[in-house]
């Protein structure tokens, strides 16, 4: 027979504790007078109570830093791209398929998001997020092309631009979460 193990995270992992602890006193205290009891259950409470403020603050701090990063990158995307910076980072992101992006085949497109994620993967992490929004813009190049052509594109071809799309996005993904971690550490603006 398996048994499962629950996981709960350090706070709830806590209450829980709190919560199993006040009830085994509760139960179990059969040697000890009502005060004792009424003593020992108000302490637990109180340490629980502590735990939840805690666990409130610091889901606080991480809403705030999250709408920090939200607005900070809200006001990035505003500025319109510099093209010439937009050619270089296809250049960089596409190799051979620079340039091509509008004239990109049925059969060219699957290695095109191919070399995409690959150069994605292998640059990622010098990049600032002004350099993903380039990135993201060649992205989105690609993904207009792919609309142009999807009717010719064979399922099984269609399948590994599907898969290099959801690695590009995991990968974006990954970038906003370390930004918004990052954001959490960093003393808010104007303090």
């Amino acid at each position: 027979m398996m048994t499962k193990t629950l996981n709960f995270g350090r706070p709830a992992g806590r209450l829980l504790l709190g919560a199993g602890l006040l009830a085994a006193l509760l139960l179990t205290g059969c040697d000890s007078t009502p005060r004792e009891r009424q003593d020992a259950a108000r302490e637990a409470g109180h340490e629980l109570d502590t735990l939840a403020r805690t666990a409130a603050r610091k889901l606080a701090t991480v809403g705030k830093a999250t709408a920090r990063y939200d607005e900070a990158n809200r006001a990035r995307r505003a500025r319109p791209l510099d093209p010439r910076q937009q050619m270089a980072m296809e250049a960089k992101l596409l190799g051979p398929y620079n340039g091509q992006i509008n004239s990109l085949t049925p059969q060219d497109l699957p290695a095109a998001y191919g070399q995409l994620v690959r150069e994605t993967r292998a640059q990622r992490a010098a990049w600032t997020d002004r350099d993903w929004d380039y990135a993201r813009a060649v992205y989105q190049r690609l993904n207009d092309q792919l609309k142009q052509v999807r009717l010719d594109l064979p399922a099984r071809d269609e399948v590994r631009v599907r898969a290099r799309q959801a690695e590009f996005v995991g990968l974006q993904a990954g970038h906003a979460a370390q930004g918004i971690k990052a954001a959490t550490k960093a003393p808010p603006a104007g303090r």
